[in-house]
């Protein structure tokens, strides 16, 4: 297998690359304490034509996150943008913490 020559991302980007995903029209939160999604599923096709490329730049401009999923997930929590997995709520924002 050939080294990844792809960039690290920094604790520090976590806050920056979760509303640059915001900002590019997804929905990202945390599930549970140990992972998160972006979510884009709710998009048409016209408007996932429009978002995608806005995710690759996302994920060329900060790099590889995978060793961070634990800091984005306490990032997320952080700022209500969780669905905890026994949970009533149906989506994030009915958590009271909400900062997004």
């Amino acid at each position: 297998m050939a080294a990844s020559n792809k960039r690290l991302m920094k604790a520090s980007e976590i806050p920056a690359f979760v509303d640059a995903i915001i900002e590019a029209g997804c929905d990202i939160c945390a599930i549970g304490h140990h992972g998160y999604v972006v979510g884009d599923a709710d998009l048409s096709p016209a408007e996932r034509e429009v978002v995608w490329p806005k995710i690759d730049k996302i994920e060329e401009t900060y790099g590889d996150r995978d060793f961070l999923k634990l800091e984005i997930v306490a990032y997320l929590r952080s700022i209500g943008r969780y669905l905890d997995i026994n949970s009533s709520a149906t989506h994030w924002s009915e958590n009271a913490r909400t900062r997004h």
